[in-house]
């Protein structure tokens, strides 16, 4: 298909982002429709962007979710919402979500909740658990995996200590 000038313009510099950083087909076919292409105008350049392997959903969730949690150290909910609002496809954003190792994941919201914890200053242990419930499923952890971190917390140590 041959594009009109503000298509190939637009196939550029999409292109070009697309070169620095992955996007998702979502993300870049807003940002078509930003830069003043019609909706029928804008479909032909994001199927070329994704036939020369400028987008690839899938290879774009991979990354988003291996970055999130190893950098952000977010909670597979929190990955999957954002993906989700990237308009990333449900079957590509489980798939990708699955790749989290097991053990890491929770290692890594064992880390955060135990860290957390240092800095809680709260009257009760009742208080202090509602605070680290709150923080872990603000990063997007699942409720019953934080409540079983706590719980092994809560064993493993006396909260009173932390109080003055």
């Amino acid at each position: 298909m041959k594009f009109n000038n503000l298509q190939q313009e637009c196939y550029d510099h999409a292109a070009y982002l697309c070169s620095r950083s992955e996007k998702s087909s979502g993300n870049i076919g807003e940002k078509l429709r930003d830069w003043g292409l019609a909706p029928e105008e804008a479909e032909p350049v994001l199927k070329k962007l994704i036939d020369d392997k400028f987008i690839d959903d899938e290879r774009f969730a991979r990354s988003y979710v291996k970055d999130k949690f190893r950098f952000n150290k977010w909670g597979k909910i929190k990955i999957h919402y954002q993906l989700k609002a990237e308009k990333v496809s449900g079957k590509i954003i489980v798939q990708a979500i699955e790749e989290i190792d097991d053990e890491s994941y929770l290692e890594t919201l064992t880390k955060l909740v135990s860290e957390k914890n240092k800095t809680i200053q709260s009257a009760n242990p009742y208080e202090r658990r509602g605070k680290l419930l709150r923080f872990a499923q603000g990063r997007g952890f699942e409720p019953e995996l934080i409540h079983s971190v706590i719980d092994q917390i809560e064993n493993g140590i006396d909260f009173h200590a932390h109080d003055s």
